[in-house]
């Protein structure tokens, strides 16, 4: 038996802050709650005058009941809430399933992408805005929120909206449930939960310090800039624009972060350089993440729900939510113990007379706002280049191979395969290796001149060298190169025969089935391409084409692929199964992993328990789909995380 269930709640706390503060408020409420078992008619129940049917109750606890939901982290967080020690092992996300088949993650649209019967209600957002968030009370009317009885005709809607939320999520999750991940994904997505529930503790006193300290700084650049230009907004990007204009005798087109670090490095008046400097302090982004913490923080002192499970498409990766732990700020300061104290002092005048730039240790210093639980540490242990690691084993390219079971340096190895010469870190030909980094980083899915400028982002490999580079990097890795051709040949056969073919990479299946192109890895899981077709490529050329996301205008439509980008999806995934096969079994073997960024994994262990060895051993251990694939990982212990 199945239940299906949707709910719509109220809470003070606006949900951008993350779903478990939201929840966590003290105001939370379930508001309404539709179900329906099986193909019974959906019910609504409005949880605001009765409580859920016993049958309902029953089943929550019920584990021999399948519970779904469209995003069911959220409704398993709202019901736990009122039953916590219902069964939560027994539940299944209809937004994974249609993640799983890279279809959209609103559920309004997917059921537009499958073309569905049943559509999502319009009237939603606006009955949300209404019922479920706080309004701003007025001299004629003081309430902070409107309640089912001021307005019954527009409860009575919300409740049929909620009624059709269940219809559309029963017909995904049928139309999709034969095409749904293998078991293994089921484990990964609870033990998901488990880590979102989980959450890190953040150290408030450090947060409120930097941004007590960013408002300092703030205030100082603006009062400075005001003074030099005469401005009375120098943040203004227009105001600025024309008071340079002014200044250096020339029109800017355009003042981006880059724009601004271009004209620091020219020679210019001492004044512009200050006023220039004081907008980089103006623009400094890295705060909102301190916002984040502070806002997202739980009673319990934490911040959970930072992680969206298979939050990438296709590749199947994890995608940071609430405080985006995928993209914090490096940390290169050499004393971070000394630069936090100093931080917490707030003491503006002693960052800068011990560092020079205090914004800039701000910055640095975000990744270490998260800590462990007293008398705990983080054991923060990072897979090294598995992306590298994995193409070479699926290519067999042997020479690789042989690099990373040696322990060597495949930069330098791919620097001296590629010029004939050895290359040593800091040794003989050590200037090459930088090459052989950029390359190893731009080429590896068929990327050309485009792919290694942007790479190159400091300039330092002459254009003119490109080129050739580009066609060493490939004669010395022809499998690799096969390995594009055979991918995008493969694809273009299943795409036009409908017959499923075998390449020697991986023994990597492709296959059409209910209007899908599928892509099956070494580890069962499925890569999926919705309505499939060939058609010309802006050369002319044949190209594969399905329906996809546009990554660049975030829009569901015509999206063109090739045998170099399958292959980046195929490598990405299989070195995201091989972190998912090791989170496993690191929580498996009793470690509590709170986070994890990209390829990193972050434990919390009580001091003296466990230890960093036992974790890349646990981390590298082969799985009978990988076997032969050479992992290797690095790490630390701290009490708080940071970039070693």
């Amino acid at each position: 038996m199945e239940l299906s269930i949707d709910v719509e709640t109220y809470s003070d706390c606006p949900i951008k802050y993350g779903a478990q503060r939201y929840v966590d408020d003290t105001t939370f409420e379930i508001l309404l709650f539709a179900y329906s078992f099986d193909d019974e008619p959906v019910e609504v129940i409005d949880m605001t005058k009765d409580p859920l049917p016993e049958r309902v109750v029953d089943a929550l606890y019920n584990k021999e009941i399948t519970k779904t939901a469209f995003n069911a982290a959220f409704e398993m967080l709202c019901l736990k809430k009122y039953f916590p020690d219902a069964d939560y092992t027994n539940w299944e996300c209809t937004s994974v399933l249609a993640l799983y088949c890279s279809l959209p993650a609103s559920l309004d649209n997917v059921s537009k992408a499958l073309r569905l019967g049943e559509a999502k209600d319009a009237r939603g957002k606006r009955l949300i805005q209404f019922f479920s968030v706080p309004r701003k009370p007025t001299k004629t009317n003081p309430k902070t929120r409107n309640m089912p009885e001021d307005a019954p005709e527009k409860w009575a809607e919300y409740i049929e909206y909620n009624r059709q939320d269940v219809v559309v999520e029963r017909a995904i999750r049928k139309r999709l449930l034969s095409l749904k991940p293998p078991a293994i994904e089921h484990e990964y997505w609870l033990l998901d939960q488990d880590i979102n529930w989980r959450g890190v503790k953040v150290d408030m006193e450090l947060v409120d310090a930097a941004l007590a300290c960013n408002d300092e700084i703030v205030e100082e650049a603006t009062e400075s800039s005001k003074i030099l230009t005469g401005l009375e907004n120098p943040n203004s990007t227009m105001q600025l624009k024309e008071w340079l204009t002014a200044r250096l005798g020339y029109d800017l087109e355009t003042m981006r972060k880059d724009d601004v670090s271009n004209l620091l490095a020219q020679d210019i008046p001492s004044d512009v350089r200050k006023v220039l400097q004081n907008r980089q302090v103006l623009g400094n982004s890295s705060i909102k993440k301190y916002l984040a913490m502070k806002n997202a923080v739980c009673s319990d002192g934490r911040i959970h729900g930072m992680l969206q499970f298979y939050g990438a498409m296709r590749s199947g990766r994890w995608a940071g939510r609430v405080v985006q732990l995928q993209n914090l700020p490096r940390n290169y300061l050499e004393d971070l113990d000394t630069a936090r104290d100093v931080l917490k002092s707030r003491d503006v005048e002693m960052l800068d007379l011990l560092y020079g730039n205090p914004g800039d240790v701000i910055k640095q210093l975000i990744r270490t706002a998260l800590v462990a639980e007293d008398g705990h540490r983080f054991i923060v242990a990072d897979f090294s280049a598995i992306e590298a690691r994995v193409i070479a084993w699926l290519a067999h390219e042997k020479w690789r191979q042989d690099v990373f079971a040696q322990g060597g340096d495949i930069y330098c190895a791919s620097a001296s395969s590629m010029f004939h010469v050895p290359v040593e870190k800091h040794g003989v030909n050590g200037h090459l290796r930088q090459k052989g980094k950029v390359a190893e980083l731009a080429l590896g899915y068929g990327g050309g001149v485009g792919a290694m400028k942007a790479m190159d982002s400091k300039g330092e490999i002459p254009e003119k060298e490109l080129p050739g580079i580009i066609e060493a990097w490939r004669q010395a890795s022809p499998r690799i190169t096969k390995f594009w051709k055979d991918a995008d040949s493969a694809a273009k056969q299943v795409v036009r025969t409908g017959e499923p073919v075998r390449i020697i990479q991986g023994n990597i299946k492709f296959f059409k089935s209910k209007g899908f192109l599928f892509i099956e890895l070494p580890s069962g899981r499925r890569l999926a391409y919705a309505r499939p077709r060939l058609g010309l490529n802006q050369f002319g050329s044949e190209s594969i084409e399905y329906d996809g996301m546009d990554q660049v205008k975030n829009t569901w439509g015509r999206v063109e692929t090739y045998g170099g980008k399958l292959v980046e999806n195929i490598v990405q995934a299989v070195a995201r199964d091989c972190l998912a096969a090791s989170m496993l079994r690191l929580s498996k073997a009793g470690y509590k992993i709170v986070a994890h960024i990209h390829d990193e994994v972050v434990i919390e262990a009580p001091i003296g328990v466990g230890s960093l060895e036992e974790v890349i051993d646990i981390m590298c251990e082969p799985e009978p789909w990988n076997e032969g694939l050479i992992l290797n990982a690095a790490g630390f212990e701290n009490p708080y995380y940071m970039k070693d």
